[in-house]
């Protein structure tokens, strides 16, 4: 079995994969990350791990970790299920290089728009072909409620993932409808752009704001909140294959 291992910034997100099938979930703060393993290495049968988002635990922590069973840390330089025509492939989050091999492995040989709405919005494109074209990237739904408190004099910092009006009639509604409705839109827009020169279109929308966009969008789409860890154990199954 493998265990999946997806580093946040302040909680870590684990799973047991035994070949393509989830058999358990786990969410956990990070700062326990070393004792959370080892109950799951105890319980479960896990012949290795792979690990995403390693520059925000200490190299120690890391080390620990390998002392349990042998580890894959998700890079550019590791083999993916498709090919990587981004013009700086270095530069490609290993986020996004785990959304799109979930992409190919869920939709082979469809043309794919994954979105991933967390603290930043993603968006990546993946053709039938299996060839990465690229996408974009947008502030997400907390960063536009702290930019406007940051950079304004007077305007507060709000969190709210209720929307009951476009028309906003009180300056906090108004920033509610301003966040939501424009992050909404956007998504829209984004979406109408990538099928109007590709008809045949499979949409997928995952990451912490999943609940409220899937409710918002027009479009048929496929949410998947543990999208980015398919993707993870798909390339740890890659690189390990003989």
């Amino acid at each position: 079995m493998n265990l999946i291992i997806d580093i946040g910034n302040t909680r870590v997100k684990a799973a047991v994969f035994k070949e393509d099938k989830q058999l358990e979930l786990l969410i956990f703060d990070k700062k326990n990350i070393i004792s959370e393993i080892k109950k799951i290495i105890k319980k479960k049968s896990i012949s290795h791990i792979i690990i995403s988002n390693v520059a925000s635990i200490s190299e120690k922590k890391i080390l620990q970790i390998e002392k349990m069973a042998p580890i894959l840390v998700v890079s550019s330089k590791l083999k993916v299920p498709f090919t990587n025509l981004y013009k700086t492939p270095k530069t490609l989050g290993v986020d996004r290089i785990a959304l799109v091999s979930a992409a190919v492995k869920q939709f082979s040989n469809k043309n794919v728009l994954v979105i991933d709405a967390g603290t930043c919005i993603t968006f990546d494109f993946v053709n039938s072909n299996l060839e990465y074209l690229g996408g974009a990237i947008s502030p997400g739904i907390q960063m536009r409620y702290k930019a406007l408190e940051k950079f304004t004099a007077n305007l507060p910092l709000l969190n709210s993932n209720k929307l009951d009006s476009f028309i906003g009639k009180n300056t906090n509604e108004s920033i509610i409808s301003g966040v939501l409705n424009g992050v909404t839109k956007e998504i829209e827009g984004v979406i109408s752009q990538y099928k109007q020169k590709y008809s045949d279109l499979t949409i997928v929308l995952t990451g912490g704001d999943i609940n409220f966009l899937s409710k918002q969008l027009k479009s048929s789409i496929f949410a998947n909140q543990n999208f980015l860890l398919l993707g993870l154990n798909e390339i740890l199954k890659l690189n390990i294959s003989k």
